[in-house]
């Protein structure tokens, strides 16, 4: 990213001037408060979020000029994960993991629902990967908030990405199961190499499961370095007021 700015149509800057690379292979932090940015970061760099000005280069993909098959091949490159899950309920574990290889399928074999053996085997390996290969062939709106967040992350990795972006994934999950999904993504990067960013508001997590922290206010990034060198008075900056019990995840 080079002096990236992004402006919504009803005026508001989301992002001002930011400058940042990331590397292949990290695992990186975003944090900030609702309304600093951190969607619109990471909605940018899969270009769901055109940029108002500057320069975003992703995979060797210029997001000012990607259009059409440049644009689908990239977004088939990123892997995304929402807090919501934007699961289809009604039709089986397997069915929504294959949405992953939508990007790297023929339109007419999509249309027609008929995956081939190597797309179902990488969408298998993909439910093992996140412990869930047991379910495969239940209605997903059957399974539990976490399980279905699992679900959501096989499908990312159905894709093969080179990068996975998560767009707080635990926030409607309970501590235990937070803490299990956050282990998923970090075991995707370790044992994969896949580069994750994932946006986070709650401090022990960004510490526990990140090694960069990127710290957003108010659409400028406020910190960027080593979750090491994140003390409290960091993330007390990143905030803009003292730490809160909400800033935090119990166990």
């Amino acid at each position: 990213m080079r002096d990236v700015s992004v402006r919504y149509p009803n005026g508001v800057v989301a992002l001002k001037s930011i400058s940042m690379d990331i590397e292949p292979g990290e695992m990186v932090s975003v944090v900030g408060l609702s309304g600093s940015g951190k969607s619109s970061l990471i909605r940018t760099i899969n270009g769901l979020v055109p940029i108002t000005s500057g320069q975003l280069t992703v995979g060797g993909h210029s997001l000012a000029e990607a259009k059409g098959r440049e644009l689908r091949r990239l977004r088939g490159e990123v892997g995304m994960i929402f807090q919501g899950f934007n699961l289809a309920g009604r039709t089986s574990v397997l069915n929504n993991v294959l949405v992953g290889r939508l990007a790297h399928t023929p339109t007419w074999r999509t249309l027609l629902g008929l995956h081939t053996a190597a797309d179902k085997q990488i969408a298998f390996d993909a439910l093992e990967r996140v412990g869930i290969l047991a379910k495969a062939w239940d209605r997903a709106s059957s399974l539990s908030g976490g399980q279905q967040q699992r679900v959501a992350i096989a499908r990312a990795l159905s894709q093969e990405p080179h990068l996975v972006l998560a767009d707080e994934p635990v926030a409607s999950l309970d501590p235990p199961t937070a803490h299990a999904v956050m282990r998923d993504l970090r075991r995707i990067n370790t044992e994969l190499g896949i580069t994750v960013l994932t946006n986070l508001h709650l401090v022990d997590l960004a510490r526990e499961y990140g090694t960069r922290l990127i710290g957003l206010r108010a659409g400028e990034v406020v910190y960027d370095g080593s979750v090491d060198d994140a003390t409290d008075a960091v993330f007390e900056e990143i905030y803009g007021r003292s730490i809160r019990a909400e800033d935090v995840l119990d166990r």
